[in-house]
């Protein structure tokens, strides 16, 4: 068994003296693992970083096999990451998400938007609401996404204020009135508009409050898991750096 794909570096363990088990997310492979033989040399230790982007060949006698990867640098992003607590919070935060997929199951739209987010952990808004979305998308592909363009009782598509709990579908403010109590709030950035407008905390909040509510519905609490505490390493890293640019 031989392929070779694109790939986003998630992490590593040490293996033996010399090797690295190195964990990625590829474009057509999903997130996969393999050994590469001498991964913690000095000449591969500085390109084996999570965050960095490369080619591999994954090689192994039998499909189910961990097989092995050699793997060349595509594009290096690690020492920006690790230059803020914002991109080091960030990449490990975007790891750990990744690791709620099945490996190797195949998710492209997930490994571009990746792809596209690992440049991005530099401002605190812009991070934070490319974290929000991804977080989205991966329940979307995980069959559990959420129905945001419409209201789930009138059908209208303006003035969307809530969400549903239960069944994770836009309410409009008249239709959410006499359950407010019990709405989640859909924060304006998710109502299809285009990034690149300036978000405060308080609206970020809402949008990692929504995800997480159905990240622990639908993939933490039935696993008897909870959600990681570098999720909230990384939302205190978004304030601390939106305080800073005040």
């Amino acid at each position: 068994m031989e392929w070779t794909d694109d790939a986003i570096i998630l992490g590593t363990k040490r293996h033996g003296e010399t090797s690295v088990l190195l964990e990625v997310m590829t474009r057509s492979h999903g997130r996969h693992m393999g050994l590469v033989r001498g991964g913690r040399s000095k000449r591969l230790q500085p390109v084996l970083q999570p965050g960095n982007g490369l080619r591999v060949t994954w090689r192994a006698r039998l499909e189910n096999h961990i097989g092995q990867f050699t793997a060349e640098l595509d594009t290096s992003r690690a020492a920006a990451l690790m230059a803020k607590p914002l991109g080091t919070y960030g990449m490990q935060f975007l790891a750990e998400l990744t690791r709620l997929l099945p490996e190797r199951d195949p998710h492209p739209y997930l490994f571009n938007a990746l792809s596209v987010i690992v440049d991005e952990l530099k401002e605190g808004d812009i991070a934070g609401e490319l974290l929000v979305r991804y977080e989205l998308a991966l329940l979307t592909e995980l069959g559990f996404g959420l129905s945001l363009d419409r209201c789930a009782a009138t059908g209208q598509t303006g003035d969307l204020i809530y969400v549903s709990p239960k069944s994770g579908r836009a309410v409009s403010a008249e239709a959410g009135r006499p359950y407010q109590d019990r709405m989640l709030p859909l924060p304006a950035f998710l109502k299809g508009q285009a990034l690149g407008n300036r978000l405060t905390f308080a609206e970020l909040s809402d949008g990692f409050r929504l995800s997480a509510y159905f990240l622990d519905k639908h993939l933490y609490q039935p696993n008897g898991a909870t959600s990681p505490s570098i999720r909230a390493s990384f939302i205190d890293a978004i304030r601390r750096d939106l305080d800073l640019s005040e």
